[in-house]
């Protein structure tokens, strides 16, 4: 693909990439999730470095974490290998493979690799990756065959807002999102889907029921887990946005109000991304409690008792 002027201005705001090895994931994690039947499942996020994603999204920070150039052949599977020893008990039920980039994308995962990687994690009941709308496709199919588990592709949809969903520069329509959930669907493939707090050119005060809007689109393509972002800067795009008055960072009380009003949904579990709640603004008084409440509502579905805090909620 090749740079448009919009993607030359994004990548000319960015800080400098920091050293990436890509013979070794960044990290991983392992936490327990939700499944819409009720059911909680412990599931292993490995962080592959690889190539970096075609599709330079005006929001998109996991650039940092990818390499230049094609990924290496063999690099995956050694890094999906080392993690894999270094865990402690039995393999989780899931494994999420996210490589900062589209699983189905050559550049970014080498085909010679797949086998190796359906191997690994062959022990797995569920195999997660990523993928841009329109990377979606035989491939994908393929390599749901060569998996023993139950292959979920998390795709993002960011927002339905129209003016915002034009400037993110991701390259994607709703007829495209549309298009690539009804496959996946039809092939009985599981749907994630990511969903932005905050997106650029969304007026603040609009900018959780925009997110909500957006999750239940989602909810009516199929999704099955819906995860909520909150738009994070340090990208240099997002600072010159902020500056011309087109981005509002969200805060910690938004991200709580979306995620409330996504509880209604019985047949997705809708979550919160916590990973970098700690760079949203808010009442340093009721910032742990809201913190608790939400990833307790991550994993149960069931929304506590609102936080009620004499400093913010004061009249």
């Amino acid at each position: 693909m090749n740079p448009s002027a919009v993607d030359r201005r994004i990548r000319a705001l960015r800080p400098l990439k920091p050293r990436v090895d890509p013979q070794r994931a960044h990290g991983s994690l392992v936490e327990e999730e939700r499944r819409p039947d009720g059911s909680r499942e412990r599931a292993l996020t490995v962080f592959l470095a690889g190539a970096e994603c075609p599709f330079t999204c005006s929001f998109c920070d996991l650039w940092r974490w990818t390499i230049d150039g094609p990924t290496p052949a063999g690099a995956l599977p050694a890094q999906i290998e080392e993690v894999l020893r270094g865990l402690d008990g039995p393999l989780p039920e899931r494994i999420k493979l996210y490589n900062a980039s589209n699983f189905f994308d050559r550049r970014a995962v080498p085909p010679s690799d797949l086998p190796r990687i359906a191997a690994l994690t062959a022990p797995c009941e569920s195999v997660t990756v990523e993928s841009h709308a329109s990377t979606v496709g035989p491939a994908t199919l393929a390599f749901a065959r060569q998996i023993d588990g139950k292959l979920e592709v998390a795709m993002g949809l960011e927002t339905i807002h129209p003016v915002a969903a034009a400037h993110l520069n991701k390259r994607l329509d709703l007829a495209r999102f549309a298009d690539a959930a009804r496959f996946l669907t039809d092939h009985g493939i599981d749907l994630r889907v990511f969903v932005l707090l905050g997106a650029p050119h969304v007026p603040a005060q609009e900018s959780v029921a925009w997110t909500v809007s957006t999750v239940e689109h989602a909810v009516e393509h199929g999704a099955s887990v819906v995860s909520i972002i909150p738009v994070r800067g340090g990208n240099g795009e997002m600072e010159r946005l902020q500056s011309l008055g087109a981005f509002t960072p969200p805060t910690l009380r938004q991200l709580e109000a979306a995620l409330d009003a996504c509880a209604r949904f019985d047949d997705c579990v809708v979550t919160a991304d916590l990973w970098n709640v700690d760079g949203l603004s808010g009442c340093s008084d009721c910032r742990a409690d809201r913190v608790r409440r939400m990833r307790e509502l991550n994993v149960s579905g069931r929304a506590g008792a609102p936080v009620v805090c004499a400093t913010c909620d004061r009249p």
